[in-house]
């Protein structure tokens, strides 16, 4: 007989070869083509702020745990995700040094004070986002292309004023916007190799887009039913939000039904303040929002113990 049959061991008893290095590493493969088309279309400048963003992040985490005596986590790359996040969140007009405080307040307040890699409760890049629209609001609304400052679409709709972009160039990202967020075919083609390697699935995705698609159709910007769904989903930051940060594991529920749940509540929100708030886009506060509600939706929906009461 096997001296291994009758093995004891703790759970989990089912395990899987994906760990958080392999997970992140195909996070950061699926940023690739937005990253290129942000490079592509907004010239080095949006090179320069990836390269800064991810240094800086990278750099306060090691710099956290050696002064807190924390093991080292950089290999799990996840600091790098939340760097290139970050400057996939900002325009390439703001300065260098906004960038790197950026990544410094996400990894540093927003992760590591929590405890660290799965203890946050808000998503860290857009926690940072919010937190340099708050404090540096001129810096991060002033769009540039081809060394021009123009609005964005989101911008133009929203102040009832220029001429929109045809949807073609927003689909492929000839648009002003922050780095990573102008180019929906890019994110795109991401979103398919995350489904691909089952990192995401389609339930947060799919209901968050879905739902702004469906309100903006049909609330409109101009009263019931002259709202133009497919344009609003492919402009701002949504396609992004939607597939990069509204799946991130640590602050989204765990079950399918709390995701339907938190998509369509993200849905809900963007739409609500773009078309009647006082901000343009709505996509980084719709999940903050909604990150925080994810305790009560796990409760809401996690199923009943096996054997336990009613």
């Amino acid at each position: 007989m096997s001296e291994n049959l009758f093995n004891v061991s703790v759970s989990p008893h089912i395990k899987a070869k994906e760990t958080v290095s392999t997970i992140m590493r195909d996070v950061l493969i699926a940023l690739v083509p937005a990253g290129l088309a942000g490079i592509y279309f907004f010239g080095f400048s949006a090179a320069l702020i990836m390269i800064t963003a991810v240094a800086s992040a990278m750099l306060s985490e090691f710099l956290f745990n050696k002064i807190t005596k924390r093991p080292n986590t950089l290999w799990n790359l996840s600091a790098a995700v939340t760097g290139l996040l970050i400057a996939y969140n900002v325009p390439t007009t703001l300065p260098l040094w906004m960038v790197a405080v950026g990544s410094a307040f996400a990894i540093i307040v927003v992760k590591c004070f929590f405890g660290g890699l799965g203890q946050n409760i808000v998503n860290p890049a857009l926690a940072a986002r919010a937190f340099l629209l708050a404090a540096y609001p001129t810096a991060m609304t002033t769009w540039t292309m081809d060394a021009v400052t123009k609005a964005t679409p989101l911008g133009i709709l929203k102040g009832g004023s220029g001429i929109l972009p045809s949807t073609m160039d927003v689909f492929i990202g000839n648009i002003p916007g922050c780095i990573g967020e102008v180019s929906a075919i890019a994110l795109l083609i991401g979103g398919a190799y995350l489904l691909y390697r089952k990192v995401i699935t389609w339930h947060i995705p799919a209901t968050y887009i879905g739902t702004v698609f469906v309100l903006t159709t049909v609330l409109g910007r101009d009263g019931f039913f002259t709202g133009n769904g497919l344009y609003e989903i492919l402009i701002g930051g949504l396609m992004l939000g939607a597939i990069f940060m509204a799946t991130d594991y640590t602050t989204t529920p765990m079950t399918q039904k709390g995701q339907i749940i938190f998509g369509v509540g993200c849905g809900f929100l963007t739409t609500l303040i773009r078309l009647y708030g006082g901000y343009a886009e709505g996509v980084s506060y719709s999940i903050l929002i909604m990150n925080l509600l994810v305790p009560m939706i796990d409760k809401w929906t996690s199923p009943r113990v096996f054997g336990g009461a009613k």
